[in-house]
């Protein structure tokens, strides 16, 4: 467990940022106590700064993880957010998407979002933002990225892409062997 060096960090936040825009600082900087940000095993945990201090005392080895895994470095050291990180995007979201019911267990199969299965979607979102994708009871079912901006959305045909899709809460059960380890 070590802190992010200045490239991990940027990383880091400039995939955030894609989603929560300028509540990055919100999210660190909590009322409730501060929060961190530490890599361990190439995975970013978010955790509080006294959960952090009680994981230093435990061996590297022996250490599985603390805190909220938002996500991992590959090996060519790009970030990518994992669902593990949808509780802490959802509050935050600068742009959100609404599914149909029809559409949510495509979508939690890891389909991406037709145009056909888009209830509402945020005014204003560009082409290519980072999206928080929820079913029509404001149940945070995953994030994407937008294919297409408000307006094309709004004018293309049903079966378009609006929403391509990166995590899904589906995963939590066909990933299990895979996203804490």
């Amino acid at each position: 467990m070590r802190p992010l060096t200045e490239d991990e960090t940027k990383a880091v936040f400039v995939k955030l940022s894609k989603f929560i825009g300028d509540s990055l600082t919100a999210l660190l900087n909590r009322a409730d106590q501060q929060y961190c940000l530490r890599l361990h095993r190439c995975r970013v945990y978010y955790a509080p700064e006294p959960t952090m201090k009680r994981a230093a005392n435990v061996q590297r080895k022996q250490l599985l993880s603390f805190g909220t895994c938002l996500g991992k470095f590959t090996k060519s050291n790009k970030f990518h957010l994992q669902v593990t990180a949808l509780d802490f995007l959802a509050p935050y979201a600068k742009h959100k998407i609404w599914l149909k019911p029809s559409a949510e267990q495509q979508f939690l199969y890891g389909h991406h979002v037709t145009k056909a299965g888009l209830g509402r979607i945020t005014d204003a979102t560009p082409q290519y933002a980072g999206l928080v994708v929820y079913s029509m009871s404001d149940t945070p079912l995953g994030f994407g990225v937008a294919a297409k901006s408000t307006l094309q959305s709004r004018k293309a045909d049903p079966m378009a892409l609006v929403c391509f899709h990166q995590a899904d809460i589906g995963e939590y059960i066909r990933s299990e062997a895979t996203l804490f380890g």
